[in-house]
């Protein structure tokens, strides 16, 4: 029998461990990588590197794959539908992945399907900003009917609004909040389409994780908190403390829709705001394995990546149950402390139990370069465990 190859275009750290994944089904990997050094590069042994961006080096980098899937969203659209039109099958495909791409895309077909966002639009200049932040304080009644102009700006003025360019932006990158339309100049330099949406008032950001295969089967992991500082993921909690089941079976629905109305197949993250009023808005997509569901690594039954990878071979998908009552993960972030290896014998000693994931990165202040999951009857002492071993890890506690 001949396994297949994947090809995997990017060499990130989502790359390397979906690689993992795929070692005990005998699947074999074809990377498509930055540098010899990313993250993926180190463990793949069939590894081309090459500018993803460049169609013939796609093209290349093509044959002999009986798929091609991702680590990030950003190929161009049309270089994918070249290599459909060619035969080569690309899971999410380009129709879908352009969701994940365009923020702006993504906003106007989510609100046509009826799937619940924060109020949004694309804007011109810095003046339209504050007329788009006026717009919002009419409509929760704060600006008086009949208000003269100059009043209309000074509601405006003051009134956060969340500014993001509409391609790239990562970890909080990309991504304004402003007050005034002198603080909304910065966005618009980078001569790119902005995005302005309110500035929702949640109670905590959720994430609602699923996967789709081709003939359409799909399944939905336990909705999960997830908890950011300074724009990054810290911190992920599964399932959500406290989440009613009404409320988790509405975003696992409304995600399972989602990727169905969308056709994406393979994982899909749908990162949401739960708000002060009991409802769950969109806030962003990933179509590929997503820092929200690493704690399926040793907490699901079958992880975010073995399901990726079934899915876009057309594979049954595995059970996405979790194996314990809790699964906490929490990212390991660089920062004065480079030898984070000398940290493993305070930290398996400490916890024979946790599971350490690192990525082959070099250490950098604030840098994602690994993470811990640990599990659990007692969400406290679960959570107390991972946060220990991940500043341990960095160098940020010493006992």
């Amino acid at each position: 029998m001949t396994f297949p190859v994947i090809g995997m275009v990017g060499g990130g750290q989502l790359a390397r461990m979906t690689h993992e994944a795929g070692i005990p089904l005998g699947i074999r990997f074809k990377l498509l990588s930055d540098t010899p050094q990313d993250s993926a590069a180190q463990v793949a042994r069939d590894v081309v590197v090459g500018d993803y961006r460049d169609l013939d080096t796609l093209r290349a980098f093509a044959r002999g794959c009986d798929v091609i899937t991702f680590d990030h969203e950003h190929v161009p659209t049309g270089h994918l539908r070249a290599l459909e039109a060619e035969g080569i099958p690309v899971r999410p495909g380009p129709d879908a992945l352009v969701h994940a791409q365009d923020k702006g895309v993504m906003r106007a077909r989510l609100s046509e399907i009826g799937v619940p966002c924060p109020r949004h639009r694309i804007v011109a200049d810095p003046a339209d900003v504050m007329r788009f932040a006026r717009e919002g304080a009419a409509r929760e009644g704060a600006a008086r009917e009949g208000a003269a102009r100059e009043g209309e700006a000074r509601e405006g003025e003051g009134r956060p609004v969340v500014l993001k360019t509409v391609r790239g932006g990562y970890d909080g990158k990309g991504v304004w909040v402003v007050s005034s339309e002198a603080e909304a100049a910065e966005p618009f330099r980078a001569g790119v389409p902005v995005l302005a949406e309110e500035k929702v008032d949640y109670v905590r950001e959720l994430a609602a994780n699923v996967v789709r295969s081709p003939h359409g089967q799909a399944v939905a992991y336990p909705v999960v908190e997830s908890i950011q500082v300074d724009g990054v993921c810290d911190t992920v909690i599964a399932p959500a403390p406290g989440l009613s089941p009404e409320l988790s079976a509405h975003a696992q629905e409304m995600a399972l829709a989602i990727a169905g109305e969308l056709g994406v197949i393979g994982h899909l993250a749908v990162e949401l705001f739960e708000t002060r009023d009991g409802r769950v808005l969109v806030n962003e997509l990933a179509m590929r394995p997503h820092n929200s569901g690493h704690w399926t690594q040793d907490g699901a039954v079958t992880s975010q990546f073995a399901n990726h990878l079934r899915a876009v071979l057309d594979l049954p998908l595995g059970d996405p149950r979790p194996r314990a009552p809790w699964t906490v993960m929490a990212n390991v972030l660089g920062g004065d402390y480079p030898d984070m290896y000398q940290g493993y014998l305070h930290c398996m000693a400490r916890d024979p139990r946790l599971k350490i994931h690192m990525y082959g990165k070099d250490v950098k202040p604030g840098r994602k370069v690994g993470h811990v999951n640990t599990y659990g009857d007692d969400l406290a002492d679960v959570r107390e465990r991972a946060a220990h071993a991940a500043a341990y890890l960095r160098g940020t506690i010493t006992e």
